[in-house]
């Protein structure tokens, strides 16, 4: 629900979303919104989950979540000391979401130095995105020995177009990650 994302999904009709299965988890990615904004575009789509990849500061992340919501705070990771500003939110969100650094919100398709992960000693699981594809399943599998690390953000690796995911090769990545 950036505009500015290539996968815009605010043209969306309502009902497509709030109709899928109920084991479905939604989750709507927002950028520097306002907190009455992402309330009622979730609850208009029938998302429970929030991913929050601007600027947001811990108060808001703790507002969305007193107002009902699981809270994803996405975070840029170049340097280990990238992990040094998670404790304020610690107690203000769901999970992580690490991601390339980049002066652009996500989605560059682009790798960071997953070793750099050792570094984290947080409390919250995680989540590691940032152009991962199927070849990368050896390294997650090194990557899930940390016991915080919660699943994978997949997207521009695994598109036919930006927004269209090709179901094909996510199967494939799924079924090489369970073995």
């Amino acid at each position: 629900f950036y505009p500015a994302s290539p996968r815009y999904a605010g043209y969306l009709p309502e009902k497509e979303v709030k109709t899928l299965d109920e084991d479905i988890l939604r989750v709507a990615v927002f950028v520097n919104e306002e907190a009455d904004k992402m309330e009622h575009t979730a609850c208009r789509y029938g998302i429970s989950v929030l991913q929050l990849h601007g600027n947001e500061t811990p108060d808001l992340c703790r507002e969305m979540r007193m107002r009902g919501f699981k809270v994803i705070k996405a975070l840029g990771v170049e340097t280990a000391g990238d992990f040094r500003m998670l404790p304020v939110y610690e107690k203000s969100c769901d999970w992580f979401l690490f991601d390339t650094k980049s002066k652009k919100y996500g989605g560059t398709g682009q790798k960071f130095s997953w070793s750099l992960l050792r570094a984290y000693r947080g409390e919250l699981p995680f989540l590691l995105s940032g152009g991962i594809g199927v070849e990368d399943v050896e390294r997650i599998e090194e990557v899930k020995e940390n016991e915080k690390f919660a699943g994978v953000d997949l997207n521009s690796r695994f598109e036919k177009v930006p927004g269209v995911k090709d179901t094909g090769l996510l199967i494939r990545f799924m079924e090489k990650l369970k073995h």
